[in-house]
């Protein structure tokens, strides 16, 4: 089967020719030459296929070129996406295609009150944009009526498996009309992606434009072996200072603690101009971040994982991991923020020792070793602490034993160096335990009982 080469060739309607020429797109993605026929047609389908390949406009376009114009009141299209900033980057793109349309394109989120929107589908919408929690509660206020929906689009449905979305996800099954066209779009197919298909899709064709969660080809990666955090924390410095290739850059980092250290840390150490966004963050704060990110405001912005799904930023020179994630496929998700738009990206990753365990797990769903590279000899390395060396044994005994319940675990052997036998309490990564004083060493308890002494007889006087 020949895929068409031209926008012209999938024939979209004039109005939709013109939006996606003024948006300066010249031809399809893979993703979306094969998708738009198949969408067109009527298919139900599966579309696997790396974040920066163009999935939105691939389901975007079809969804605007059947529902052409806007009419009645209810919605005849709605989309989900597993956090709001994903919702509201859909939402611009839909919007921009649509520009010389009449279509009502509302999104839905959370992080602010709901009042402006239910005052956008009190005036009428064509297509919603949600995030399934607020969907669902506007739903059950009768604000949001679905009897004409037509097309229903899950997006990145690898990570609203992820997030634990699967109850609201049934619940919407059962009050969007059966009769619809589904199509869900991920950037890896799990086991969990593949239940959710058999339960929602009826005979859905799969589009799969690159092989099953390898990184999209326009990516460079490259590994970091590091010993500790200093060392971590010093190798980013130098990339920040020295390496003028990173023109703009987004640091992964696994909590919203590491994150606002990591924010700090740069604002003080360099010139750089940084924002930080993170699931504390307000609303108003996290999208004046991506605002001044997109327009080159700043060069740096420090992610939590969550909070950064559906960043759409072109010409991000570089992402780079300080923590190696531990939910695997966002190591695809990550990395996939650079290398949009036919442009060329590097991912750089930071791992200890402990986390080695996790790049080996992501190098088999990515299917290749990623390329490690030697430290630059600028980057001072510190020594590993006593108490972060224990860390990182606890973090890989955890993991491991999560894998293997009969794993002792290399800290259950550290432990027999220790003066007496320090008992453990229960861990879990990411927190600090302190080793309770052994039997021998605790202060005032434990001490053997004195034995009663005999009574002492009197000397007999001398005759």
């Amino acid at each position: 089967m020949t895929h068409p080469l031209n926008f012209e060739e999938l024939k979209l309607n004039r109005q939709l020719l013109n939006a996606i020429e003024e948006a300066g797109y010249t031809e399809p993605t893979e993703i979306q030459s094969k998708a738009i026929p198949q969408i067109l047609a009527g298919h139900d389908i599966i579309g696997v296929a790396q974040t920066g390949t163009g999935k939105t406009a691939a389901y975007a376009l079809p969804i605007l070129m059947k529902i052409k114009y806007a009419q009645g009141h209810n919605p005849r299209a709605v989309i989900f996406g597993p956090t709001r900033e994903l919702v509201m980057q859909i939402e611009i793109a839909m919007k921009q295609l649509a520009k010389y349309t009449d279509l009502r394109i509302v999104a839905l989120y959370g992080g602010i009150g709901p009042k402006l929107q239910k005052e956008h589908l009190q005036k009428g919408v064509d297509i919603i944009v949600a995030t399934p929690g607020r969907f669902l509660d506007l739903y059950l206020e009768e604000e949001i009526v679905l009897k004409e929906v037509k097309t229903m689009v899950l997006d990145e449905a690898d990570k609203m498996m992820d997030m634990g979305f699967m109850p609201q996800l049934r619940k919407m099954l059962e009050v969007i009309p059966r009769k619809r066209q589904n199509l869900l779009f991920s950037a890896t197919m799990s086991e969990r992606v593949e239940r959710l298909t058999e339960e929602f899709l009826e005979y859905p064709m799969k589009i799969e434009v690159t092989p099953q969660a390898t990184p999209a080809t326009l990516i460079s990666q490259k590994l970091y072996k590091v010993p500790n955090f200093k060392t971590k924390i010093h190798l980013l410095e130098y990339l920040i200072r020295k390496d003028e290739s990173v023109t703009r850059a987004i640091i992964f980092v696994r909590t919203k603690k590491s994150a606002d250290d990591i924010y700090k840390f740069i604002i003080r150490k360099t010139t750089n101009t940084c924002r930080i966004i993170h699931a504390n963050k307000d609303q108003n704060s996290r999208i004046n971040a991506m605002d001044d990110f997109k327009d080159g405001t700043i060069k740096i912005l420090v992610a939590t994982d969550v909070a950064a799904r559906g960043i759409d930023v072109h010409e991000v020179s570089h992402v780079i991991n300080f923590d190696v994630p531990i939910i695997y496929d966002d190591y695809i998700h990550r990395i996939g923020r650079t290398g949009r738009a036919n442009h060329t990206g590097v991912a750089i990753t930071f791992a200890t020792e402990a986390e080695m365990y996790h790049i080996e797990k992501i190098e088999k769903i990515i299917r290749m070793q990623i390329p490690v590279e030697e430290l630059p000899a600028a980057v001072e390395i510190t020594e590993t602490g006593f108490e972060e060396s224990q860390e990182f044994a606890r973090e890989l005994d955890f993991y491991k034993k999560k894998e293997d319940p009969t794993y002792k675990g290399a800290f259950h052997e550290k432990k027999r160096d220790l003066k007496g036998d320090a008992k453990q309490t229960a861990y879990k990564p990411g927190k600090s335990v302190k080793a309770k004083p052994s039997k021998e060493i605790r202060l005032g308890k434990n001490k053997p009982k004195a034995k009663p002494s005999k009574p002492i007889a009197p000397k007999k006087p001398k005759k």
